[in-house]
């Protein structure tokens, strides 16, 4: 999706600690003020768990 970059993902997803769930991603997004669309991008993943940020990459990026 080309309204959302990389750079806004790692931003969205600072700090996050892997391995993680999708629910604390997103909520991990939301305490960063993320941009909705990205919270929206990552409350929308099939997949739940994530042994670290290039497979939360994999999953938005390569739907």
């Amino acid at each position: 999706m080309a309204d959302l970059s990389p750079i806004d993902l790692q931003k969205a997803l600072r700090g996050a600690d892997y391995p993680t769930d999708k629910k604390s991603l997103v909520d991990r997004a939301r305490e960063n003020k993320a941009d909705d669309k990205v919270v929206s991008r990552l409350d929308g993943m099939r997949k739940d768990s994530f042994d670290g940020p290039n497979e939360v990459q994999k999953a938005i990026f390569d739907q």
